[in-house]
């Protein structure tokens, strides 16, 4: 019975330590609503202090150029003075919220279901500050670049490998960015990272469950290049590093008593109540983004990204028990974001931005387990944004289509299984 435990464990930590049914695993790429209405083609672009997630160098965009005159000439001994470079504080909030409607059908017969579909919602903080007459700017970021979860009904076909399963995950990323010259930027910082995630699923039978959680830090790091040789051509680079974090904490088993037939009678089994610690070592991934925008007029901004994810890096997981470890391949493939955006500035200062993705999943079929449905999707979005006075605001609206996936491996989790995704991002800003 205790191996069955160890096995029962081992499976569960880890399918609780990736719960999430967003598209590129868990990655979470939308932290701004202006970006997220361009379909995150951003990284070349990066002029709001979202950048640094974006795109950290583009901080230094948002400060005035430090070769302004000091003063304007205006015949004889007369002059008017000018401020001199800008500086102060810019700051950026807002919250990305998402529902998730996956289908499912089963390969066995049993009849479809949906997945719940409860909001769910990742919040963002970015703040930049410029010393006067400096060509560095600081910048700090709090967000979420992975997480979100799913729950299935109890009664699925599914119960034994998932529930319910959720990931919760924050960033701190303080950063420099250094203007080199008019043309150039580079920056750094950064990334202390803290996660927590929680696992219920079924055992044997009705009633019956595994709960998992656990909790960890980690440290990383962010870097950016933006380099504009044409006031109509910019690009832009942004790397993260992978990031290790150990989950420590405990599993939960609980199963009612039960009897086994046999020719001599019923052979009675108890139940189970245990506790346990437990532990295991995730490697985040590794990205990297390369995007270009091109400004044909003033009003018009239209850039393209490719954004690739490192999920190679995560291949077995290693759990640790006092009863043994057990060592789980997992076996996730690295896979690309393509990025497309389009923004329009009117007359009377609003901003109006369309954006598509292609997605590719990043879960092959012999990985593929329920908890992560993931799959090829096209991703759809639309904003609007504007500026009053010192103040900065954007609202964007976004659609995610994934076709079915046919899933057939001989086990309780083949089927087909469809997704749909609406988002709405709203961010908010003041310059100080």
């Amino acid at each position: 019975m205790k191996s069955a435990q160890s096995l029962t464990l081992a499976c569960a930590v880890v399918l609780g330590l990736t719960a999430s049914s967003h598209a590129l695993g868990i990655r979470i790429a939308d932290q701004d609503a202006r970006a997220t209405a361009r379909g995150n083609a951003f990284a070349a672009t990066a002029d709001n202090p979202s950048a640094i997630y974006y795109n950290p160098a583009g901080i230094t965009q948002l400060y005035e150029k430090l070769n302004a005159p000091s003063s304007i000439s205006l015949g004889g001994k007369n002059t008017v003075p000018v401020a001199p470079d800008d500086n102060g504080v810019r700051t950026r909030i807002g919250v990305y919220a998402i529902t998730l409607e996956n289908r499912v059908h089963p390969a066995s017969g049993a009849p479809a279901f949906d997945i719940k579909r409860d909001w769910q919602f990742a919040p963002t903080f970015f703040a930049t500050w410029k010393p006067s007459s400096s060509p560095v700017v600081f910048g700090l970021g709090i967000y979420a670049p992975y997480g979100f979860g799913l729950e299935y009904p109890e009664n699925s076909p599914l119960r034994t490998l998932s529930i319910s399963g959720s990931i919760q995950y924050i960033s701190i990323n303080p950063v420099i960015a250094w203007q080199v010259c008019d043309s150039l930027s580079i920056a750094a910082g950064p990334t202390f990272n803290y996660a927590k995630t929680s696992l219920k699923r079924g055992v044997l039978a009705a009633h019956d469950m595994f709960e998992f959680e656990g909790d960890g830090w980690g440290i990383g790091w962010n870097a950016g290049i933006l380099w504009k040789p044409h006031p109509k051509h910019s690009f832009g680079i942004n790397y993260r590093s992978k990031t290790d974090i150990d989950f420590d904490g405990h599993a939960h088993t609980f199963y009612n008593g039960f009897s086994v037939p046999t020719p001599f009678g019923l052979f009675p089994v108890p139940g189970s109540d245990t506790r346990e610690s437990a532990s295991a070592g995730i490697k985040f991934p590794q990205n990297i983004v390369v995007g270009y925008s091109f400004r044909p007029t003033p009003k018009w901004n239209l850039e393209v990204n490719v954004d690739w994810t490192d999920w190679d890096n995560l291949n077995t997981v290693n759990l640790r028990k006092k009863s043994g470890d057990v060592s789980l391949p997992f076996n996730w493939e690295s896979s690309l974001f393509y990025e497309f955006g389009a923004s329009y500035k009117f007359d009377n200062g609003l901003v109006a931005s369309l954006g598509y993705i292609y997605s590719e999943n990043s879960v092959p079929n012999e990985s593929f387990n329920p908890v992560v449905p993931d799959s090829n999707r096209h991703i759809f979005s639309a904003g609007l944004g504007g500026q009053h006075d010192n103040w900065t605001w954007d609202i964007a609206y976004q659609w995610a289509h994934g076709p079915e996936r046919t899933i057939s491996q001989g086990s309780v989790a083949d089927g087909t299984y469809q997704f749909d995704s609406h988002a709405i991002s709203i961010s908010a800003g003041y310059n100080f």
